[in-house]
């Protein structure tokens, strides 16, 4: 497979994940008291919003990334 191909279809797989999902959720930790002795962590889960035209724009550049590899073969 060329590299173009490859590249166009990762890039349309990025595009319908990111309509799908909305957001990424992640957990972190972070440290909340630390008196020497005495440590305590706390998990906090954060959010990483997707526009839905990041999503859009990916899964059009795959597409006419595909498009165009196939017309130069």
């Amino acid at each position: 497979m060329k590299t173009n191909t490859v590249l166009a279809i990762m890039l349309i797989a990025i595009g319908i994940l990111a309509l799908t999902y909305q957001s990424i959720t992640y957990t972190t930790k972070e440290q909340v008291i630390d008196l020497g002795f005495l440590q305590m962590t706390a998990e906090k889960q954060k959010t990483f919003p997707l526009l839905p035209i990041v999503g859009i724009v990916t899964l059009v550049g795959g597409i006419v990334l595909l498009v165009r590899s196939r017309k130069n073969s």
